[in-house]
C-alpha cells in the first residue's frame, strides 16, 4: 500500500510518498504560488511520476499545512505541529525540542521519547524570522535567497538588527548597506536576531534543554547560517537538520496515514 502526505505552507507546496514500510518513495517540493490548487496537483504529479505509481495506488492521503482544506481528495486534515512531530521522529528519532521555522510563522515543540508533541510555543503574529522574512532581508541585500546562508561567513561584529518587523528591518538593513556596512555582518547580524527570537520560543516550551536533542525542520533549516545562529544561542554544539527539512511535514502527513490503516 501506498501513502501519500501533502503539506500546503505558504511558499511552498510539499508531497511524500511512502510504502508499507514507511520508506520514502519519492517527494517534491515546490513553489506553493498564488493558485494552490494547481501546486497541489503538480506536487502529487511530482511524486507519482518519480515513483512510477498510479493514483489508484494510493490508499490514504493525508493534508497539512495551512492549506490543508484545499485537498479535495485528503482522507483527513492534521494539524502541521502534529505532522512535523511525526515526521521529525522517523528521521531523527532522539529528538525532543523540534524548531520548525516555515515560511509564515515559527514554532517549538516538545516532544516526548515517543515523538507526542508535549507542549508548543507559536509566533504567528508576523512573519519575523520565517521565510517570507529572509526573502525579504535577501532582496534588500540584493542577493539570491540560496546564497543567504552562507553570506555570514567571515563576519566579525556584533551587529544586531534592532527591529524584527519585515518592514523595518528590510530599511534598517538598507540603510547599513548606505552606510557601508559589509553584506557579511549584516547577514551575521540579521541571523542573531532570529536566532535570540528562536531562543525565547524555545524557552516558552523548555527552560532547561540540557541533554535534550535538538532538531530543526522547514525551510529555514536548510538556511546554514541561521541554524548555526541558533545553536550559538543556545550554547549547543550542533541542531540536528533533516537532509530535506523542507518535507518533514508531509512525510508526518503521510505516516499518520500509515498508522491509520496499521495502527
Amino acid at each position: 500500500m501506498i501513502f501519500l502526505g501533502i503539506d500546503i505552507g505558504s511558499l511552498s507546496c510539499d508531497a511524500v510518498l511512502i510504502d508499507e514500510e514507511k520508506n520514502i518513495l519519492a517527494s517534491s517540493v515546490i513553489l506553493t504560488g498564488a493558485k494552490n490548487i494547481e501546486s497541489i496537483a503538480r506536487a502529487k504529479k511530482n511524486v507519482l511520476d518519480a515513483a512510477g505509481i498510479m493514483e489508484k495506488d494510493i490508499r490514504s492521503i493525508i493534508a497539512t499545512g495551512y492549506g490543508r482544506a484545499r485537498v479535495k481528495e485528503k482522507d483527513a486534515a492534521v494539524t502541521e505541529i502534529t505532522c512535523h512531530a511525526k515526521g521529525i521522529k522517523h528521521v531523527i528519532p532522539e529528538t525532543r525540542i523540534l524548531i520548525d521555522i516555515g515560511g509564515q510563522d515559527s514554532k517549538a515543540m516538545r516532544l516526548d521519547p515517543d515523538g507526542n508533541v508535549v507542549d508548543f510555543a507559536m509566533n504567528d503574529k508576523c512573519a519575523a524570522g520565517t521565510g517570507r522574512f529572509l526573502e525579504a532581508m535577501a532582496r534588500a541585500l540584493e542577493v539570491d535567497i540560496t546564497e543567504l546562508g552562507d553570506l555570514d561567513k567571515g563576519a566579525t561584529s556584533d551587529l544586531v538588527l534592532s527591529s524584527m518587523c519585515t518592514v523595518f528591518a528590510e530599511s534598517e538593513v538598507i540603510s547599513l548597506i548606505a552606510c557601508g556596512t559589509e553584506q557579511k555582518e549584516i547577514a551575521k547580524g540579521l541571523n542573531r536576531s532570529i536566532a535570540a527570537r528562536t531562543n525565547s520560543l524555545v524557552k516558552r516550551v523548555a527552560r532547561n534543554i540540557d541533554g535534550l536533542t535538538v532538531s530543526m525542520s522547514g525551510g529555514v533549516a536548510r538556511n546554514k547560517g541561521v541554524v548555526k545562529a541558533i545553536a550559538e544561542s543556545m550554547n549547543l554544539e550542533k541542531i540536528n537538520t533533516p537532509e530535506t527539512p523542507d518535507i518533514i511535514g508531509a512525510l508526518g502527513a503521510a505516516i499518520i496515514g500509515f498508522e491509520k490503516i496499521y495502527g
